[in-house]
C-alpha cells in the first residue's frame, strides 16, 4: 500500500492514528460548538451572531471562519417573510408632521424616541407589546405587555421610559399613525411631560424603520414558530424579581 501510494511507512502509520491535520481538527471542534449555539437559537442565528457567541465563550476566531464553518455545516439564519409587492409610500400625515424625517442617528441620548406596538402570539390569544426605543443607544428604555390593545399599553410604555430617564430637555417621540398615537390621552401624556411628537407618514413603515427592525428581529428570533403561555400579573412580578 505505501508502495502504490508512494508515502514513507512511519507517515502512513502517522496518518492512520490522526488522519486530521490540526487545523482539520480544530474545524471540526468550533463547528460542533457552532452547530450547539444554533441549537440553542433556535435555529435562526446566522454567522455573524454566532461569532460573537463563540468570543463570548473565549473562541479564538475570525468572522470569515465562521462564515466558511457555517456554510460547510449548512446553518443558515432564518430570514423575514417578505412582504407582498405594492405601493407603501401612502399619503403624508394628517394629523402631526414627521420631524424626525428618518434621521435616525442622533448625537445624544434622550433627544430622540420611538415607540410602536406588536403582537405576539400566546396560548391564551394574543398579546401587545409596546416598546420605547432611544435612537442614540438604540436601547429599549420602555415597555408594556397587555392583552388588549388600547393606548394605556403604549402609555404603560412611555411612563416607564419617562420614569426610567428623566429627561430634562424637550424629546421628539416619534410613531406611526396607528389609533394608540392618534387618541387624546396620548395628546395629553405628551404635552404635561415636554415630549414632542412627531409621526410617520401614512402606511409608510420605513419612517419609522428602527422600531419595525427591532420587532422584526424580535419576531425572527423569539416568537416566530412559538408560543408563548401568558403570565399572570403575579407570575411576572415574582420573575422580575428573580
Amino acid at each position: 500500500m505505501c508502495r502504490l501510494l508512494r508515502v514513507h511507512p512511519s507517515g502512513f502509520c502517522t496518518w492512520l492514528k490522526n488522519p486530521l491535520s490540526r487545523r482539520a481538527s480544530e474545524d471540526k471542534r468550533q463547528t460542533d460548538l457552532l452547530l450547539k449555539a444554533w441549537e440553542e437559537s433556535g435555529k435562526v442565528y446566522g454567522y455573524r451572531k454566532l461569532h460573537d457567541d463563540l468570543l463570548d465563550q473565549g473562541e479564538m476566531c475570525c468572522a470569515n471562519r465562521v462564515a466558511r464553518l457555517t456554510r460547510l455545516a449548512g446553518i443558515r439564519t432564518q430570514i423575514g417573510y417578505k412582504r407582498r409587492p405594492g405601493i407603501y409610500s401612502g399619503r403624508p400625515a394628517v394629523a402631526i408632521g414627521n420631524t424626525l424625517d428618518r434621521q435616525f442617528d442622533v448625537a445624544a441620548p434622550d433627544k430622540a424616541w420611538v415607540t410602536d406596538i406588536t403582537y405576539i402570539r400566546t396560548c391564551e390569544g394574543f398579546a401587545y407589546l409596546a416598546v420605547v426605543i432611544d435612537l442614540y443607544s438604540r436601547r429599549i428604555i420602555g415597555w408594556a405587555l397587555q392583552g388588549r390593545q388600547t393606548t394605556d399599553v403604549v402609555l404603560q410604555a412611555l411612563l416607564m421610559a419617562v420614569w426610567r430617564r428623566k429627561p430634562k430637555n424637550t424629546v421628539l417621540v416619534h410613531s406611526d399613525q396607528g389609533s394608540q398615537f392618534t387618541s387624546m390621552d396620548w395628546a395629553s401624556f405628551l404635552r404635561h411631560h415636554n415630549l414632542v411628537h412627531s409621526m410617520s407618514r401614512r402606511g409608510n413603515c420605513h419612517d419609522n424603520a428602527v422600531a419595525e427592525s427591532f420587532f422584526n428581529l424580535l419576531k425572527r428570533e423569539r416568537i416566530r414558530r412559538r408560543i408563548y403561555g401568558m403570565l399572570s400579573p403575579v407570575e411576572f412580578e415574582k420573575r422580575q424579581k428573580i
